[in-house]
């Protein structure tokens, strides 16, 4: 009797494909692989063409008969495997936000590595010498304290949220404790929710740890720079990785600690393409691998608040709290409100807050007047027939950009050039309604002629030269004035900047979005705190309609407790998150008929009588109801249970998947979505 041939070996492969499935191939000819080979990148044929993939697993079954499994065209060893860790985090992600495998392995990979073009070949870089390290500050009592609550903890995963003030020396905690994975040998990984913040950061890591293996990982690098600090922490010689939102999916075979900077930042969601939050997976990421996580903020999300400050003393974070400034001689700056129904304001500036800037200039000391809206004005109108500068392709405004002598969507991009006359009527009066920071500059300029103003927001800071030669002039004390939006709200210390001036924030008081009164407390509180960070006092004034709202009441308190527990109450007799949870269905069509035809249909899939535990609203469309000339509209679905959410949108994500739908139509979906 002849002995049953071995079963041939199958390679299971990660493709960045829309497929929620892997894809079976043979080993190359004469080489077959192991468990350790798990990992790998591979290139694969693909149709006609050669993919990218990722060795997932190895098996002996296929549901393809053996003779049309194609062999890998080749294993790709110029890198080692992805470690196991890795893999569990990308799985988790594409199982949480019901994503592909493929396309969540493939998608945080540096570019080059994601080319069936073999990359140019670069000689290894060892990573940069620096200069000695810098001597530690002393600590306050309050850092003292939370460094030994988590000293004194036992190792393994513990999820600190640290609260504390604007200047209390968040970031000096984060060092020693980067200090002592170091010493430990052990890898850090540090998050910041934006780019403009990493070169102040990273300024102070290594001159802190010089030597110790410092690199950055975020959009802002070019290509190759990006590949080049991947593999340096892939290969572990990379020991402190700093980087934004995609940052968490850095391959750290050695991680030993996670911090997230600013953890309440709105930035830390990705918004497109697979909707995750960096700052979920990282707290997943440090319980997964048995590690400590600091989530620092001096205004937490309400999700992480209720997480640390449960009444019962069990709540899934402990909380670390720093009431008071780090610098010796630095205080709180006190905050005063301005009733603009009766100091009216001039050119969107009140008398009080001129003064105030006056005062400043005449004492040396640098003033911020704070306007999230950046442009010369929201929009332009004629007067004589009511025409607006319209976006032809969103449901929005072209915003008036003088400096450019344009009008511009902020939503699509789209821009022409500023007509001499209104298009409709031919009328040449013309009025630019509303202000944003470019006209701020300008009213500023008419006053203040011999004060040095300098305008910092996305059209002055365009990329990172123009942001870094910005802050070195900040620094330098070559401006006067600051004109700035939310890029100047947070981690920026500015030693001279004693006054704060914010312009308009009483919009956001009243929005559809339920969430837009935390933002705004958290924008302000963050603004307020660049003010009087050494020993001079600083101050900080808010124009408003409306000063004995119990926002501004709290911020003149420096009160984030009072009011995250008021807005939780609100919550939670609401039933909104984090006492549900949600998931959001957006569908994009050329008409909106039939985006709210598909979502209609979505809402009468089987899955929603299935799972009792889950409710859903009407499909309605979205607030920016056109963007690039598609029309978007939504579907919410909520649920008291997490698990039971999720038991759900496994159902139903595989439901909308079978349904035809029009070719010009194209849905998504967001799992815990920040927006509404």
């Amino acid at each position: 009797m002849s002995e049953q041939a071995p079963p041939e070996q199958i390679v299971r492969v990660a493709l960045d494909l829309p497929l929620r499935r892997l894809f079976d191939y043979r080993p190359p000819d004469d080489e077959p692989l192991s468990a350790g080979d798990i990992g790998y990148r591979v290139c694969v044929p693909f149709g006609q063409r050669q993919k990218i993939g990722i060795i997932v697993a190895l098996g002996s079954d296929s549901d393809l008969p053996p003779g049309q499994l194609k062999p890998l065209t080749a294993v790709l060893r110029d890198v080692p495997p992805l470690p196991r860790s890795w893999f569990r985090l990308a799985t988790f992600c594409a199982a949480y936000y019901h994503a592909p495998l493929g396309q969540v392995m493939l998608s945080t990979l540096p570019a080059g590595l994601r080319s069936v073009a073999p990359a140019r070949p670069r000689p290894h870089r060892a990573l940069a010498e620096r200069a000695p390290a810098q001597a530690p500050p002393s600590l306050t009592a309050d850092q003292q304290l939370a460094l030994r609550v988590m000293a004194a903890n036992a190792p393994g995963f513990h999820a600190y949220l640290l609260h504390g003030v604007t200047g209390s020396g968040k970031t000096e905690v984060y060092l020693r404790l980067i200090g002592r994975i170091l010493e430990a040998g052990l890898q850090s990984l540090l998050l910041v929710p934006e780019i403009n913040l990493t070169p102040q950061l990273e300024e102070r890591v290594a001159a802190r740890f010089p030597g110790a293996g410092l690199v950055s990982l975020h959009s802002g690098l070019g290509e190759a720079a990006r590949s080049r600090n991947w593999r340096a922490a892939l290969r572990g010689e990379a020991r402190i990785v700093l980087g934004t939102r995609l940052a968490v999916f850095a391959p750290l075979p050695e991680l030993g600690l996670i911090v997230v900077d600013e953890e309440h930042d709105a930035s830390y969601k990705q918004q497109d393409g697979i909707r995750y939050s960096a700052r979920d997976l990282a707290v997943f990421r440090a319980r997964d691998n048995g590690l400590p996580i600091v989530l620092g903020s001096a205004t937490p999300s309400l999700e992480s608040w209720a997480n640390a400050a449960a009444e019962d003393g069990r709540g899934r974070y402990q909380l670390l709290s720093l009431p008071q400034r780090a610098v010796e001689g630095a205080r709180l700056p006190t905050v005063r409100t301005i009733d603009t129904r009766l100091d009216k304001p001039r050119d969107g500036l009140s008398a009080t807050l001129l003064m105030a800037i006056e005062q400043r200039l005449a004492h040396g000391e640098q003033s911020l007047v704070f306007l999230n809206r950046r442009g010369y004005a929201p929009v332009m109108t004629c007067v004589a027939c009511g025409w607006t500068s319209h976006c032809h392709r969103c449901a929005a405004n072209l915003v008036l950009h003088l400096a450019d002598h344009c009008l511009r969507c902020h939503h699509c991009g789209y821009q022409t050039r500023v007509s001499r006359q209104c298009p409709t009527c031919g009328n040449q009066d013309l009025s630019a309604f509303g202000r944003g920071t470019q006209r701020i500059e300008a009213v500023l300029g008419e006053r203040f002629p011999q004060a040095r103003i300098l305008r910092v927001d996305r059209d002055s800071a365009s990329n990172r030269r123009h942001w870094n030669a910005l802050l070195a002039s900040i620094r330098n004390g070559e401006a006067d004035i600051l004109v700035g939006t939310q890029m100047l709200a947070k981690g920026h210390d500015f030693p001279r900047l004693t006054l704060v001036g914010a312009v308009a924030p009483d919009a956001a008081l009243f929005a559809a979005d339920w969430r837009a009164p935390e933002r705004l407390f958290a924008q302000l509180m963050q603004v307020a705190g660049r003010a009087g960070r050494a020993e001079w006092p600083g101050e900080v004034l808010l124009q408003t309609q409306f000063p004995d709202h119990p926002l501004y009441q709290a911020l003149l308190r420096h009160d984030y407790r009072s009011f995250a527990a008021m807005l939780l109450r609100e919550r939670e007799q609401a039933r909104f998150p984090p006492y549900a949870y949600q998931a959001m269905l957006r569908a994009e069509a050329p008409r909106m008929a039939e985006a709210l035809s598909f979502l209609a249909a979505a809402r009468a899939c089987p899955a929603l009588d299935r799972n009792p535990q889950v409710s859903s609203y009407d499909p309605v469309p979205m607030r920016l109801s056109r963007r690039a000339s598609l029309e978007r509209a939504q579907l919410l679905v909520e649920s008291v249970s997490r698990p039971a959410l999720q038991v759900f949108l496994d159902q139903w994500v595989s439901e909308l998947e079978a349904q035809p739908v029009p070719s010009r139509l194209h849905w998504h979906l967001e799992v815990d979505p920040v927006e509404l």
